[in-house]
C-alpha cells in the first residue's frame, strides 16, 4: 500500500535561494532515450539548468516504432507538477507529448499552479520520428484551447504548424501568423521540414528568420524536443525570446549534426551532450 505524503502549500514553504534556474518538462517518456523527457533532461543539462519532470505518458519505443503508449493518470500528472512547484520552484516550463484531451486538461490544471509570468514553451508533439501518431484526433481542440492558447511560445515544425493552422498551403511568416492567431504570445515554426532550414519567429510585432545549416546525414530523433527544451532553458536563464530562439536553433542543429547514427536501426537520436565518438563528430563537421 502506498501512503500519500501531503505537500505543503507554496505559501507555507520557505525556499533557500537557488544557484541555478529550474526547468520543468511536462512530456512523455521515450524508452529508447532519444526524445521526450529523456531528450529534455539532456538539453536542460547542456544549457546549465536543473531539470525536473512531470511525465504524461510512458511509451514503449525504439528508433523504428512506438509499440505501446500508456497514459499517466491525470491526478498523477498534476501531483508531479505540484511536488516540484511547491518545493523546488520552476523558472520555465517545456510541454511536449500530451496524447489525449484528458491529459491536456490535467496539464492545464498543473499550469494553474505556476506563478504568473512563468515562461511556458509548448512543443505540439503530434507524430513521432518513426511516423507513429502521438496525439489523438480528439485531443487537438484541447491542445489548442487549453495549452497552445496560454503559451509564451509554441514551437511546431512545418507539418504541425499546418495542422494547427488548418491550411496545408501556408509557409513562412503567413504560417507563423496563423498559428499565433490561436492565442500564444509568440510562435517559432522550426525549419527542419522546410525547403531551407530557416526557423520563423513571430511575436505579434516582428517576423525574425533564423537561418541554420541542414545536416541530412545527421540523426534527428529528439531534435524538436531538444529545440524546445533549450528554448525554455534560455528563457529561464534570462534571455529575451529572439536570443533564446537563436540559441535553441544552434544547439538543436548541432545535436542533429553530431547525432548518434549507429544507435538502433531507424532514425538515431540527436547528440546534444557530445557523447558520440570523436572521429565521427570530426567527420560530421567537415
Amino acid at each position: 500500500m502506498v501512503t500519500a505524503v501531503p505537500v505543503l502549500s507554496s505559501a507555507a514553504v520557505s525556499r533557500p535561494p537557488r544557484s541555478i534556474p529550474v526547468c520543468l518538462s511536462i512530456a512523455g517518456s521515450d524508452s529508447g532515450g532519444g526524445a521526450g523527457i529523456q531528450a529534455d533532461l539532456k538539453a536542460f543539462a547542456r544549457a546549465g539548468v536543473h531539470g525536473t519532470t512531470a511525465i504524461t505518458a510512458i511509451t514503449a519505443q525504439n528508433t523504428v516504432a512506438v509499440t505501446r503508449v500508456e497514459p499517466v493518470s491525470p491526478d498523477m500528472i498534476v501531483a508531479q507538477a505540484r511536488a516540484v512547484i511547491e518545493d523546488i520552484g520552476v523558472d520555465a516550463v517545456k510541454i511536449g507529448m500530451l496524447g489525449s484531451a484528458v491529459t491536456a486538461e490535467a496539464v492545464a490544471r498543473a499550469l494553474d499552479l505556476l506563478p504568473g509570468g512563468t515562461p511556458v514553451v509548448v512543443d505540439p508533439v503530434m507524430v513521432a520520428e518513426s511516423g507513429a501518431r502521438l496525439l489523438d484526433a480528439d485531443a487537438q481542440t484541447a491542445l489548442v484551447e487549453l495549452i497552445v492558447a496560454r503559451a509564451t511560445v509554441v514551437t511546431p515544425n512545418l507539418p504541425e504548424a499546418r495542422v494547427l493552422a488548418g491550411d496545408d498551403a501556408l509557409d513562412g511568416a503567413a504560417l507563423a501568423r496563423a498559428v499565433r492567431a490561436l492565442g500564444p504570445r509568440a510562435v517559432v515554426v522550426t525549419g527542419g521540414h522546410r525547403a531551407q532550414a530557416v526557423d520563423v519567429l513571430f511575436d505579434g510585432e516582428q517576423v525574425v528568420e533564423i537561418a541554420g545549416e541542414r545536416y541530412p546525414d545527421g540523426a534527428a530523433h529528439g531534435s524538436g524536443c531538444t529545440h524546445s527544451a533549450t528554448l525554455a532553458a534560455r528563457l529561464a536563464l534570462g534571455d529575451d525570446l529572439p536570443a533564446a530562439a537563436r540559441e535553441a536553433k544552434r544547439v538543436a542543429s548541432e545535436a542533429v549534426r553530431d547525432g548518434l547514427r549507429d544507435i538502433g536501426r531507424g532514425a538515431g537520436p540527436v547528440d546534444v551532450l557530445g557523447i558520440g565518438p570523436k572521429q565521427d563528430r570530426a567527420a560530421a563537421h567537415l
